[in-house]
């Protein structure tokens, strides 16, 4: 599979043939070699891509520069500073104006190649990480990057920065200079990420902000490394950025072929309607669409039968992530694993999805699901058992055993799964009193059902408001009629980072390279700390266990079998009610826009378009 190529041709290169490689296994091979600089590094074995490789497989080098790019944003914005929790930042702030230590591909599962820094070099165990700047790097008004720069934003971000760099942070017991141009991080404990997460903050420019409280939002344009400077903004309407002709990295290898508009600008509008309107007038150049159905049948507007728009169908093997309604456990109704699991069975998948969506896309089955890292059927087995087995008596029921989704019905109604439900929530001490389900104390199970009127990454507003209609109907059968409250964009993530809500609508993106971003997801810190991504409000020392395993892991082996370990206390957990995904991502795109032919192994993700997309000049 290609997950293993980065393993396969390190192999090859010493001499192994890839057959013994697959007899042994990935834990046979050496877990580290002396700590020397090097140009990149892997989270196992060793990066695919040799010192002075001529660009990334998936770049064309040879691409033109020039051009537009018109991209489309939900809802609105009102800061440019994406690194802090207050406020709505513009998306592509972070995207196109700071640059990293270091690089990360695309094509593999976790490697690291060499951008602001020349080189890293690692402890044998990974105990320390060290980083050597380029010489030539510089800021866009064309100051030298520094290691001062490099150590107030490490130390700014993970202080008073947004919730999610303060993970790493708080594992870092060292922050040194050790040259001019070096900086050396020595960790608290044992985890192998760490390493790779120092490279891949922001280097912002410290003088910038001197005398100002970073963690407050705003709307003065950050000046950073990256190939684009902010060019025009109209707040909470648009921004654009514009590349910088004196851009310091556009001769590295690992940049040929990327950055290679002239402007890229993006337009908010307040629903995806607005948006699929503006693209089929020729106002957005690209559009993904999130429904096989309609990718079917509302492409046969004017600028697709003449030719000037076109379909592209980009596939990937990354896991699905988890998408659906999440439930609160922070509100006591959902606290029970029974009540949760009632509610699953009320949510008819099978008619939602032909009703919606032509049934022409998969359900979610597991957080990791579509991928090496998804939990296997039937019970656990092996290692995944015993990482698994010291928590059997606090487990969820299944997580040992094996848990699946029901399988609904083709009709409206599903009885079968209804009764399953009652059952489940008369367990629970509820039960259907004078049309409506109350406790024994006469208390009705209401909840409220929060959405964003902009919609999500992944699915329209007008989409989630069907799928949640439909639910509607069937909870009215159990005697439960939940209220339902549209927000704006701004209110909507006021309320989430706050986790003021019952239920709502929730998506995790996940990689094959789980790691520490997964006790943000997950940890039991979430519960009360504002901003984490554990919107269900999940206290399960399972879970943090198995993400322990997965950053202690020593071989490829050892972290599939923590990673599927995880995925079962997280499926079996019952927190989110999970809907259908897409192995494939759906472009529609003006036809003067080209990307290569070799897509990365994450496919259509951030770091691909529009990165590695450019326009073709006008005849």
């Amino acid at each position: 599979m290609r997950i293993f190529k980065n393993l396969n041709k390190c192999a090859i290169k010493r001499g192994l043939p890839v057959a013994l490689l697959a007899l042994l296994g990935v834990a046979a091979m050496p877990l580290a070699s002396p700590a020397e600089p090097a140009h990149g590094i892997a989270m196992y074995g060793e990066p695919a891509l040799a010192d002075g490789f001529a660009s990334l497989p998936y770049a064309n080098p040879d691409a033109p520069k020039g051009g537009v790019i018109r991209l489309a944003e939900p809802g609105g914005f009102d800061s440019l500073k994406p690194w802090v929790l207050k406020g709505n930042a513009a998306w592509g702030v972070g995207v196109h104006i700071a640059e990293t230590l270091m690089f990360r591909s695309i094509d593999e599962p976790f490697t690291l190649y060499g951008l602001l820094a020349e080189t890293v070099e690692a402890a044998p165990g990974r105990e320390w990480v060290e980083f050597t700047l380029r010489p030539e790097a510089r800021f866009s008004d064309g100051s030298p990057v520094t290691v001062e720069d490099v150590m107030w934003s490490y130390k700014t971000l993970g202080t008073i920065g947004h919730p999610r760099y303060l993970g790493a942070w708080s594992k870092v017991a060292t922050m040194e200079q050790t040259g001019e141009r070096s900086v050396r991080f020595t960790f608290t404990e044992p985890d192998r990420e760490l390493a790779m997460l120092m490279g891949m903050r922001p280097i912002l420019k410290k003088a910038q902000w001197s005398g100002q409280d970073f963690s407050e939002s705003g709307l003065e344009p950050p000046i950073g490394s990256g190939a684009y400077v902010i060019d025009t903004v109209d707040p909470g309407r648009s921004v654009s950025f514009r590349r910088n002709p004196d851009y310091w990295g556009k001769d590295l290898p690992l940049n040929r072929g990327l950055n290679n508009f002239d402007e890229i600008r993006y337009d908010y509008f307040g629903d995806a309607n607005a948006m699929f309107e503006a693209f089929k007038a020729g106002e957005v150049s690209v559009w993904r669409e999130l429904s096989a159905q309609k990718w079917d049948s509302e492409y046969g507007f004017p600028l697709m039968t003449e030719g000037k728009v076109v379909k592209s169908e980009i596939p990937n093997e990354r896991p699905s992530g988890i998408m659906g309604l999440v439930m609160n456990t922070r509100n006591p109704i959902f606290a029970d694993w029974r009540v949760r699991q009632a509610l699953i069975e009320a949510f008819n998948f099978q008619f939602i999805n032909n009703t919606l969506n032509g049934g022409k896309d998969p359900r979610i089955t597991s957080y990791f699901s579509n991928s090496v890292l998804a939990m296997r059927p039937g019970p656990a087995e092996g290692r995944v058992r015993e990482l698994l087995e010291p928590f059997a008596a606090d487990l969820p029921p299944g997580a040992l055993e094996g848990y699946t989704l029901p399988e609904g019905s083709d009709r409206p109604l599903d009885r079968a799964a209804l009764r399953k439900a009652l059952k489940l929530l008369e367990e629970a001490g509820w039960t259907v009193q004078d049309g409506a389900l109350k406790n024994e104390k006469g208390k009705p199970f209401s909840f409220e059902i929060l959405l964003n009127q902009s919609g999500s990454a992944m699915r329209t507003a007008s989409e989630t408001q069907q799928i949640v209609d439909i639910y509607l109907e069937a909870l009215r059968n159990l005697g439960i009629t939940p209220g339902l409250t549209l927000l704006d964009s701004a209110q909507f993530v006021q309320r989430t980072n706050n986790y003021d809500f019952d239920m709502t609508w929730y998506e995790r993106a996940l990689s094959l390279s789980p790691g520490n971003e997964q006790m943000l997801y997950w940890g039991a810190d979430g519960i009360t700390l504002p901003g984490s991504r554990n919107w269900m409000g999940m206290n399960n020392p399972a879970a943090e266990a198995m993400v322990l395993a997965i950053l202690e892991a020593r071989s490829n082996e050892e972290f599939t079998s923590a990673v599927r370990a995880l995925d079962r206390v997280l499926t079996a957990g019952r927190y989110v009610i999970p809907v259908s995904f897409s192995p494939i991502s759906r472009l529609a795109h003006s036809a003067r826009l080209h990307y290569p032919e070799e897509t990365p192994l994450y496919g259509d993700w951030p770091g691909f378009m529009p990165e590695v997309w450019w326009q073709e000049a006008k005849e």
